[in-house]
This record gives structure tokens, C-alpha cells and sequence, in this order.
């Protein structure tokens, strides 16, 4: 008579390495078509992105006249109030502008003043930058920062700002760009996976082999540069999100924390222009922060919509980033309605402000903004190598057949 001998079951961790093995299955063709069907658009966005970590730098060196006009310090400078009359007299009919850059507020310097989609005009612009010599309130140059419609008659900073976050497409495109950094968050967490040693040698994802095939080297290329960037790749999808989908991104974060609702002025009575109401705010404001310096204003001829003034080397902020205190000002009246930095708030307000330091690299000087750059070409390299290693395979597969 025969024996039955009963089966035995399987080592528990073999079993569960097969079921990770399974699901990592599902995770390469995840990651495989995603990087195949939009790695192309990666590509371009973080190659974009890392021209754009040195824009003000490019800007500079392109457009040497936006940027210095004359010797003008706090002294002999004309008042803001005075600039912002200076620059609306001037402008086309009908534009409203939106922000003016103090550039070297503290030095050799022009103001930019850029006023965004109005009618066409002339230049046929839909954003131009007019520049005022800060001591006579003069007019030193201007320029179209984007064309109406002629993509390559933008300014050369302006084609890559439009390429970089809207493809383009207007603001289609803006959305279509929020939509392919959540795809492109779900492609890297899928290289993640894949990259996770399941046998625990980690020599092999960490390093790229000595003396390998070209094969090996490419792989080992492509999983070693996408580790390496991990952290600031994800960070900068998250931000891009913040940017493109800001209602989406807003509800998330009102998930988990409070965000503060954007201050309102009420109306009130327009002073004279030589009150100079908004120079003594921002006076009184450099007063109780001696060494920050002015980085940027917002407003809008809208009397609720708050004047914003913000501010860079505010030394509270040293030890928590580098970067600005905005302070939102009463445009009629000077006075302070809500100050934000990224120190400061309800856990939502603060994770909201963090977005822009962290995005454009800001945050951590130029150790941050070097992150932010190398980060940014790892984008081509990696859909570069990824696409190798799928035509590799491929052949691979297709030699295995005919033999």
C-alpha cells in the first residue's frame, strides 16, 4: 500500500515575496506607460523648470537696460504712489497693471511694471513690461513678456514661463499641467516601487555597476538618477500642483488644516497722490525690519483687493527659511490687513506658503535653487533612459520569439 505524504506549504516568505513580485508586475506596466505616453511632457516641463530656477539672473544679462536705469537709492527716489501714477499714465488704454518688480530697490535699478491681459493693442501683447527709471519716474524701455498668440514673439523668459507651466495652451494647458504633475506623482511613487530591493541588496539600486554592459549601464542610470531626485521631484510635482489646480489643492489641504481666507479692503475714498499713503506703509515697514529689502508689489485698481508688498532678508525668517514676508496692505489707507510668510499661520497656511520657496528652490538659497535645477534635467535623462530600456526589452522579447 502506498504512502500519502502531505503537501507541504511554502515558506511564508516566499510566498509573500511571489505576491510582491506579482504586484510589482502591475506597477511596471503602470509605470511603463506612463512614462512612455507622457514622459515626453516631463521632459520638457523640467527642463523648462530648470532654466526658469535662474530667470531673474538670465533677465539680467539679456536685458541689462530693465535693470539698471540710474544710481537710485530710498532718498532720491520717487515714492511708489508716484511710480504706479507714472507707469498707468504711460501704459496702453485700458491695461491694468498687476505687479511691479522692485528688481535693486536698494541700488542700480528700475521698477518693471507688468500689465497683464488686456485688450489688444499695438504691440499686440498680453503681458508687457514697462520700465520706469526710479529717481524721474521716467519711461527706460518696455517690452512684450507674452504675445497675444505668437508663441516665439514672447520675450525669450516669457516663451519658457509659457511652455514651462501652460504648454502653450492657454489656460487649457494650465490645467492639462496640474493634471500631468498628479500622473507624473503616481509615475515616480511606481518607480519607487520598482526601484525597492525585495532581496535587501541595496549596493545594486544605489550604485550604477563598473565596467557594465551598455544595457546594464542604462538601467542602472535610469534607477540611481530617479532615487537620487526622488525627494525634490516629488516636492516639485506637489508645488506644480499648488500652481496649476489651486481650488483642487486648496480643498486637499482644507482637509486636513484651516487655510485663511485672502484679506479684503473695504473701500474707501482715494487720497491725493501726494499723500504718499502707500510709501510711508512701506516705510514704516522697512523701519521694523531694517535689513529686508523689497523684493516685489502686487495690486489691482480694485479698492478691496489689498496692495502686497513683500519683502526678502527679513532676519525672523533666517531660521526657518529663506525666503519672503508678504504684508498686505489697505491700497487708500496704508494699513496692514494680514502679513504671511511661511513661518507663520494655521498648519494649511503654512504648508500653503511654503509651495513657491520650495518650487523654485527659494526656500534653501542656492544650495536649494542648484536641487531645484539638477532636479529638473533628471526629467529628460530619465524618460531618455526609460524609453532605452523599453526599446531594449522589447528587442529583447522579439529575439527570444524567432529563436
Amino acid at each position: 500500500m502506498s504512502r500519502i505524504f502531505p503537501i507541504e506549504n511554502p515558506h511564508p516568505k516566499a510566498t509573500a515575496l511571489q505576491r510582491l513580485k506579482a504586484r510589482r508586475k502591475l506597477w511596471l506596466q503602470a509605470h511603463v506607460w506612463l512614462g512612455l505616453g507622457f514622459g515626453l511632457f516631463l521632459a520638457i516641463i523640467g527642463l523648462t523648470g530648470s532654466v526658469l530656477v535662474f530667470w531673474q539672473e538670465l533677465d539680467e544679462a539679456i536685458n541689462p537696460r530693465l535693470y539698471q536705469a540710474s544710481q537710485a537709492t530710498h532718498q532720491n527716489r520717487k515714492s511708489i504712489d508716484e511710480l504706479i501714477a507714472a507707469a498707468n499714465a504711460v501704459a496702453p488704454k485700458g491695461w491694468v497693471s498687476a505687479s511691479v518688480n522692485a528688481l535693486h530697490d536698494n541700488g542700480n535699478a528700475v521698477f518693471g511694471f507688468y500689465y497683464p491681459e488686456p485688450d489688444l493693442t499695438p504691440e499686440q501683447a498680453e503681458s508687457l513690461t514697462i520700465a520706469l527709471n526710479p529717481t524721474t519716474a521716467e519711461e527706460v524701455t518696455r517690452r512684450v513678456f507674452y504675445h497675444a498668440w505668437n508663441p516665439f514673439k514672447h520675450c525669450l523668459l516669457g516663451f519658457f514661463f509659457k511652455l514651462h507651466y501652460a504648454l502653450f495652451l492657454g489656460e487649457t494647458g494650465v490645467t492639462i499641467v496640474g493634471i500631468l504633475a498628479v500622473v507624473f506623482f503616481v509615475s515616480v511613487m511606481s518607480g519607487l516601487i520598482l526601484w525597492w530591493p525585495l532581496t535587501g541588496n541595496w549596493k545594486r539600486v544605489l550604485t550604477i555597476k563598473r565596467k557594465a554592459s551598455a544595457e546594464r549601464f542604462n538601467h542602472d542610470l535610469h534607477q540611481t538618477a530617479g532615487f537620487y531626485s526622488l525627494i525634490v521631484l516629488l516636492v516639485l510635482l506637489v508645488s506644480g500642483m499648488y500652481f496649476n489646480l489651486p481650488g483642487q489643492f486648496r480643498w486637499w489641504v482644507e482637509q486636513f488644516s484651516t487655510v485663511t481666507e485672502d484679506a479684503k479692503a473695504a473701500p474707501q475714498p482715494t487720497p491725493p497722490m501726494s499723500a504718499a499713503v502707500l510709501e510711508n506703509a512701506l516705510q514704516k515697514i522697512v523701519s521694523q525690519n531694517p535689513q529686508a529689502e523689497a523684493d516685489y508689489y502686487v495690486f489691482s485698481p480694485d479698492p478691496t483687493v489689498p496692495f502686497t508688498a513683500c519683502f526678502r532678508n527679513v532676519p525672523e525668517l533666517r531660521p526657518y527659511v529663506l525666503t519672503n514676508r508678504c504684508y498686505q496692505l489697505n491700497r487708500n489707507s496704508g494699513e496692514v490687513l494680514a502679513i504671511t510668510d511661511p513661518a507663520h499661520g494655521t498648519g494649511g497656511d503654512v504648508f500653503m506658503q511654503w509651495q513657491w520657496p520650495l518650487h523654485s528652490g527659494q526656500a534653501f538659497g542656492w544650495t536649494g535653487r542648484i536641487l531645484v535645477c539638477l532636479a529638473g534635467l533628471m526629467c529628460p535623462l530619465l524618460f531618455v533612459t526609460g524609453v532605452i530600456r523599453w526599446l531594449q526589452k522589447r528587442k529583447a522579447k522579439q529575439h527570444k520569439r524567432v529563436v
